[in-house]
């Protein structure tokens, strides 16, 4: 699971060893024996001022050794004791680094959506107002944010043959999003009905311009059956080659799957393995057998998203841009598992927001992850970073 992000703010830097600008070595001062009893300075004559006796000049060159060397001392045994024990040793830094933001993937970013008891968006939340609870244990939140961050957005779109009435208004719908959205979201397409497929040119991935988003939604023509996880599976999968921290799939169907080789099983447990965010409009005609509204709602539970039923057409557009204005209200948060087990288990994930004046707020993310089995070697980090 993108720095998988920003370092953790107060991460102690042991500053470089101090180096000592007085040295004993063109100070060292031999002492003689004479025949008077008085001490003289055998080493070769240094410059003085004119009226400074002998016996003055090696009582200030003795000074000038005594000090430096004495200074020298102590900071070369006390200084260490104070600053470099926080350097942890090569063994147990290395250790510590597979848990820091930005090294590993055993941190689990959230992307958090937060609503009022009347359904409102709630912005403004501090970090203090957040509580992560994974398998109901309390986790320390290592970064927070509340910044709309580019996404990338993959477009699943249903071209069965019911949709045909549909088109027109699932295109304005879809166009409408896009003209809400962050200016440098990488867009893409998928249109399914029985065959899944991807409607940009082969040469272009994704896109941020509405005019070639609107020729990808217009390519093609609506007719057969319904593959809607196979459609979901190749869209997660195209996700994997964007390169923006948060990835979002907004799926338009008017009804069930009736030709696809995934399962819905299968589907959810992908789902769930990958960090998107999935968004689910259901529009369905009235006695059509082939409806599954608990398909969309349960996809759309499992990774954080939201499900929406619009009980008309003109309803349509309205619900895209509210998708638009979630997706760029969302805040990032990360922690660091305080189960740092490796075994493949799936670990649920509940967090809660309070803060005075807003009453009861609801948090809406995913819920829950699949922690890293043993045998798999870890990979980069997603990092957390606004572009």
């Amino acid at each position: 699971m993108p720095p998988l992000f920003p370092p953790i703010p107060g991460t102690y830097r042991p500053s470089k060893r101090p180096r000592l600008t007085h040295g004993c070595d063109e100070s060292v001062v031999r002492m003689t024996e004479l025949s008077s009893s008085r001490s003289r300075l055998h080493s070769e004559p240094r410059r003085r001022p004119a009226g400074l006796s002998a016996q003055g000049a090696g009582i200030r060159e003795k000074r000038t050794c005594t000090f430096p060397c004495l200074i020298a001392v102590l900071i070369l045994t006390v200084l260490p004791s104070l600053a470099w024990p926080q350097a942890l040793p090569p063994e147990q830094k290395q250790q510590d680094d597979s848990y820091t933001i930005g090294v590993n993937v055993d941190e689990v970013v959230l992307h958090a959506t937060v609503q009022n008891r009347k359904g409102a968006l709630v912005s403004g939340l501090s970090e203090k107002a957040f509580h992560v609870y994974e398998d109901g244990v309390l986790q320390q939140i290592q970064y927070f944010s509340h910044e709309d961050i580019p996404v990338t957005v993959g477009l699943v779109i249903d071209n069965s043959g019911s949709m045909a009435p549909k088109r027109a208004d699932v295109i304005a719908a879809a166009l409408a999003f896009a003209r809400s959205s962050n200016p440098q979201d990488q867009m893409f397409v998928v249109n399914f009905n029985e065959k899944v497929s991807f409607a940009l040119p082969d040469n272009m991935p994704f896109t941020d311009n509405v005019v070639q988003l609107e020729a990808a939604l217009s390519r093609i023509h609506t007719t057969g059956e319904t593959a809607l996880y196979d459609a979901v599976a190749a869209a997660l999968e195209h996700l994997k080659q964007g390169n923006r921290d948060k990835k979002v799939l907004i799926v338009i169907s008017d009804g069930g799957d009736n030709a696809s080789h995934q399962t819905m099983d299968q589907i959810r447990a992908m789902a769930r393995r990958f960090d998107a965010i999935i968004y689910t409009v259901g529009i369905f005609d009235e006695g059509d057998g082939d409806q599954n509204p608990h398909v969309l709602e349960q996809l759309a539970k499992d990774t954080g998203g939201e499900d929406f039923l619009p009980k008309s057409l003109n309803e349509l557009l309205p619900v895209c841009e509210q998708i638009a204005r979630d997706i760029r209200n969302q805040y990032t948060i990360a922690y660091i598992p305080s189960n740092r087990k490796r075994d493949g288990t799936y670990r649920t994930i509940r967090v809660e927001a309070d803060a005075k004046g807003h009453g009861r707020l609801v948090v809406r993310t995913r819920a829950g992850y699949y922690a890293p089995p043993q045998t798999q070697p870890s990979p980069p980090a997603a990092k957390v970073t606004q572009r």
